[in-house]
This record gives structure tokens, sequence and C-alpha cells, in this order.
């Protein structure tokens, strides 16, 4: 009873269906409607996955804006690449609270705008990873076939928890400008041709390359820069949490390399100093500087 109850409920409320998971243009505009039409967040069910929309309505553009300040709209931005899908409703209900209490903007404590930042905090943490957890494997593709000289294409998977794909491809084509490259995802993915980004569908880790000769030579520097006396596994988790070790291919020497390095360290502290070799030879000047030194 209680659930049909509730179902009932559902179908009564007003379905707003954005175009895609990250639509912050259709929010906000569905977003000035609502308030405008007074409608409250409990009577408000949003979706985010597509389908019939009223979003064009030519009302709805000329619904006014609600003025709630820069960092709410950066908060926005953020928060709505989250994966949870309650994040429209936490949103709205932020939107509507500050249309009715103005001084809800400046109270941090408050259990909404807590949550909102968590989640914000949540993203960015997500695309800090990304960025660092990315390794590419080169492709010799038709292009590169066809054109050695520029360069063969470099390919990536990864998984991001967050929808932060798009918005994290203009630090890539920043950071890997002069080079051809694809970063795969199962949500969506973007390649770079040197000039533009292309987005296009989700792919499965079955489309990424296999490992390359380039990825054993970096296996092979990890292994040698690896520090014994420095490992600390809870930092270590904590800045390379596990869930990403599946996708980087020097995870695997870590098991390893963390049960040897007791073992390691030992046998470095029971070595011999090693005496430095002077690598610069000593300064001696010719006769004639020496007696320009005395005038």
């Amino acid at each position: 009873m209680n659930d049909l109850c509730f179902d009932l409920f559902a179908d009564e409320r007003q379905q707003i269906h954005l175009a895609s998971p990250t639509d912050l243009a259709g929010f906000r505009r569905a977003a000035r409607r609502l308030v405008a039409n007074g409608t409250p967040p409990e009577q408000v069910a949003w979706h985010s996955t597509g389908g019939a929309v009223d979003l064009m309505a030519p009302e709805l553009d000329h619904a006014p804006a609600i003025n709630v300040g820069a960092d709410f709209l950066a908060l926005c931005e953020t928060v709505i690449l989250h994966s949870d899908n309650a994040r429209f409703e936490l949103l709205y209900r932020l939107l509507w609270r500050m249309a009715h209490q103005p001084g809800l903007r400046h109270d941090a404590l408050d259990a909404d705008m807590l949550q909102a930042q968590h989640m914000a905090q949540a993203v960015r943490r997500d695309m800090h990873k990304m960025k660092a957890f990315v390794r590419f494997r080169t492709v010799a593709d038709e292009t590169f076939k066809a054109r050695p000289t520029g360069g063969p294409l470099h390919v990536a998977w990864f998984e991001p928890e967050h929808h932060v794909v798009e918005a994290i491809a203009p630090f890539f084509a920043r950071r890997f400008t002069q080079m051809r490259w694809a970063i795969l995802t199962p949500e969506r993915c973007m390649a770079w041709n040197g000039a533009t980004i292309r987005f296009s569908p989700g792919a499965q880790k079955s489309d990424a390359p296999p490992p390359d000769a380039g990825e054993a030579l970096w296996l092979t520097y990890y292994q040698n820069i690896f520090n014994p006396a420095r490992l600390k596994l809870k930092m270590m988790q904590k800045e390379m949490p596990r869930r990403y070790w599946h996708n980087l291919p020097e995870a695997q020497l870590i098991s390893t390399l963390s049960a040897n390095a007791n073992q390691r360290q030992s046998h470095m502290l029971a070595q011999a100093p090693s005496t430095p070799q002077r690598r610069i030879p000593a300064f001696k000047p010719q006769h004639g500087a020496q007696q320009a030194l005395h005038i």
C-alpha cells in the first residue's frame, strides 16, 4: 500500500527531463521557471537521461533570473558532474531555499550546503585522479601509416567515478597539445587530433590497446626508482586508491615491492657507504692566469 501511494505521488510530480547528465543550461532554465511558478522541490522529479522535454517552451527562457551569487553558480557547475542521481533535487532545493531565505548562502553549516560541498569535493578529486592516473599506449593507426611524421595515436582507458570527461578535456588538450590522443571511458570518450576535441559515446575496456614496449620501459623505471625506506602504504593508498589499481600498469608491482621492502631496506643499511666520485675536474689555472691574479 505504501509503495502504491508513493507511485501515485511520483506520477503527480512535475517531470523534468534534461538533455544529458551534465545539462547545466537546461537545469538552470527549468529551475528558473519552477521557482517563478512557485513549484516547491518536493513536487519536482528530475531526469537526466533525455526523453520528451519541454525545456524549449517559450515561457521557459523568459522566466526571471534568481540572484544567487557567483559562488553558488560555480558550485552548481561542479556538483552537476557528480554521479549521484539526487544531485538535481539537491541543487533545486538549495535554489528554492535561497529564493525564500536569502541568508542561506552565508550559512556554511547548513546540511544541504554541506552535502553539495562534499559532492563538489568528490568531483574535483575525481578530476585530479584522472589527470594523475591516465596511462597512454601508442597505436599505429591508419593516420600514422599514411603520414608517419605526424606520430602515432596515444590511447588510454580510464574509469572515472563521476561525469568529468568533458569538463577535464581542456586540460588534456593543453597538456598533450603536440600529440594525437584518445581517452576511452565507459560513459564518454574524447579524442584530440592536434586541433580540436571530439566526443563520442562510451567504450569498453577491450577497445583499448594491449600493453606495448613503452609500458614495459615505464615498469622498469618504476621498479628502479622505488625507495623501500620511504614506503608508506596507508599514505600511498590514500593518494592512489585501490579502485584505480586495475588500470595502472605499475600497480602490478606494488604487492611485490611492498612485500620485499623491509628486506631491501635492511640490505641497503648493511652496505658500506660509497665514496662519492668527483665529476667536475679540479680547476688548475694557467701560469699566465696566476700572474694576472697578482696584478
